[in-house]
């Protein structure tokens, strides 16, 4: 069993960093992201007599990391919703500015997306995959996926552009 332990703990120690950065790129927080990260790699371990023969485990990781983190996302706005809601408002006020993201013109672009398109630009351009790998682990038709790049591609470039020059 001890060889087991090293494996995962190999498996982790190369992986755990790439996964915190690609969900902190979607959620907009490195801490929100490492608790994340940390639950996903727990379920891992769980199954790791099962995981291991996996050609890529962390591709399975990756995708609990990203339902989690998308849950987390959606709880959060419901959550919000409704306490806007008992407070009379019509609109939900969002949370406070994450930390990481918010600090580069990029970063505050990317959190301006919608999560579908957020979700499939991290993975392209993060996390390098290939559209027909995000369509694999997203349960998405590859068309949808290119769509969803091509949108995100020209909402990033307006919300750039659009930003007064000599901001950074």
């Amino acid at each position: 069993m001890r060889h087991e332990e090293q494996f995962f703990e190999e498996f982790y120690q190369a992986s755990y960093g790439r996964t915190v950065a690609l969900v902190a790129a979607i959620i907009g927080s490195r801490h929100e992201a490492e608790d994340v990260a940390q639950e996903a790699y727990a379920r891992a371990l769980a199954r790791w007599w099962r995981l291991r023969g996996y050609d890529l485990p962390e591709a399975w990781v990756r995708k609990v990391a990203l339902r989690i983190a998308i849950d987390s996302l959606r709880w959060q706005r419901r959550g919000l919703a409704a306490v806007a809601r008992l407070a009379g408002q019509r609109r939900p006020v969002g949370p406070e500015p994450a930390d990481d993201l918010r600090y580069t013109p990029l970063g505050e672009a990317l959190l301006g997306l919608p999560l579908p398109e957020r979700q499939v630009i991290v993975l392209h351009y993060v996390a390098d995959l290939p559209v027909h790998v995000i369509a694999r682990e997203c349960d998405l038709p590859v068309g949808t996926v290119k769509t969803r790049l091509v949108i995100a591609r020209r909402h990033l470039e307006q919300q750039l552009m659009s930003r007064p020059q000599g901001v950074a």
